[in-house]
């Protein structure tokens, strides 16, 4: 399953933008609650009740779980789920910035009045800041700017799922 395939879902759509926001979406709650179950996330993908056929239902849910894996597994696997490297340049910055649109609301849609360290707050605050991200970027440094901030993508999520989603204090709903 690619990008591309997941991606052909939202289009047309009045709810995600793209598979990007999508599974910046799962990331998120994820973090939050490693028990979130896909149709929980399924279900705040398409709220306005749009149909989705079994086969994109399975799609999402198998997306989902690999997405559960890759945060789990203790090899650092995880990486956000992005346009494939010989997409231009613009659009995989466009996606990044859905990505960690979808991350935020992710974390907001479960995560409530749980204290937060000052390195969740600034690791919050860079994800916001890369919402902001200006797609019309080209050349041989702003590829190596995006990969360090996919990177430190990586890196972060999983910092952040290890403490909000062991916050005794955070409540999940």
């Amino acid at each position: 399953m690619t990008y591309q395939d997941i991606d052909s879902f939202f289009k047309g759509s009045d709810e995600a933008n793209s598979a990007a926001e999508a599974h910046g979406l799962a990331t998120g709650m994820l973090c939050v609650n490693g028990q979130t179950q896909s149709t929980a996330w399924i279900k705040q993908l398409f709220d306005q009740g749009d149909d989705i056929g079994a086969e994109q239902s399975r799609q999402l849910a198998q997306l989902f779980e690999e997405t559960r894996a890759s945060l789990e597994s203790g090899d650092y696997g995880f990486e956000p789920f992005l346009p494939a490297d010989d997409v231009p340049l613009s659009e995989q910055i466009a996606a990044l910035a859905d990505w960690c649109q979808g991350f935020l609301f992710g974390v907001g849609a479960l995560y409530r009045n749980g204290e937060q360290s000052g390195q969740t707050r600034e690791i919050l605050r860079d994800i916001a800041e890369f919402t902001r991200l200006d797609p019309d970027a080209e050349g041989e440094e702003d590829e190596v700017a995006f990969m360090e901030v996919t990177e430190y993508l990586r890196t972060a999520v999983l910092l952040l799922r290890a403490e909000l989603g062991s916050n005794r204090r955070a409540r999940i709903h």
